[in-house]
């Protein structure tokens, strides 16, 4: 029987995976915020049951039947993160966790009418690509805003959404899905970003940019 905890092992190590062949349990451990000793133990029973590939020191990759699991999973918590914010009025900074609890536990019909209530949207309140019903998942590999050159604008793609607190700043400033930002100047010496979004310009860290996702704008 697959527990809670094997889903999330499963779909901890399908986000890792994506544009690399295998993820490191040291990896794993920092993500989910558990000791070395607790991933070895998950991964061997997850190994064990054919979910994934793992070899000491070589790192860890899912077989077809772990991808499935992950990919099902993350289209729970990505239409539950856009349903909470669009049908129930949450707020995008608290929709993440909400999610995380309701992932494991709502039915196949559930997920279907959530889908159809929402028009079968293809990603989430932060941009993320929703799998579809087969399970088949297109994530583009963006750049960050800090890979922007000075001079040159952009369309937010996607932001990442682990911190609520950054996402609450990145609604103050505009740095929503869509929105164009310019790159005004960059400066030295690993120094803040002058962006403009919105005829606003604002000064931003590059840990802050380097967690805001973008395609460049096509002049």
């Amino acid at each position: 029987m697959i527990t809670h905890a094997m889903e999330d092992y499963l779909k901890t190590v399908y986000l890792l995976q994506e544009g690399q062949e295998k993820v490191s349990t040291s990896a794993i451990a920092q993500q989910m915020e558990v000791s070395a000793a607790s991933v070895t133990g998950m991964i061997r029973k997850l190994a064990a049951m054919g979910l994934l590939n793992y070899a000491s020191y070589q790192g860890v990759e899912l077989t077809e039947g772990g991808k499935k699991i992950a990919q099902e999973i993350i289209r729970h918590h990505r239409l539950l993160e856009l349903y909470l914010v669009e049908i129930m009025g949450f707020t995008w900074d608290k929709v993440h966790d909400e999610a995380d609890k309701l992932e494991h536990v709502i039915s196949e019909e559930f997920e279907e009418r959530m889908s159809e209530a929402l028009g079968h949207p293809t990603t989430d309140p932060h941009g993320h690509a929703i799998p579809a019903k087969d399970g088949a998942l297109q994530e583009i590999a963006y750049a960050t805003l800090t890979e922007v050159d000075a001079g040159s604008s952009a369309t937010v793609q996607h932001v990442n959404d682990n911190d609520p607190e950054m996402l609450r700043y990145f609604d103050q400033l505009g740095l929503l899905p869509g929105a164009v930002v310019q790159v005004v100047a960059k400066e030295p010496f690993n120094g803040p970003l002058r962006l403009k979004v919105d005829q606003t310009e604002h000064f931003v860290g590059r840990e802050v940019a380097g967690n805001v996702f973008v395609s460049p704008q096509i002049t």
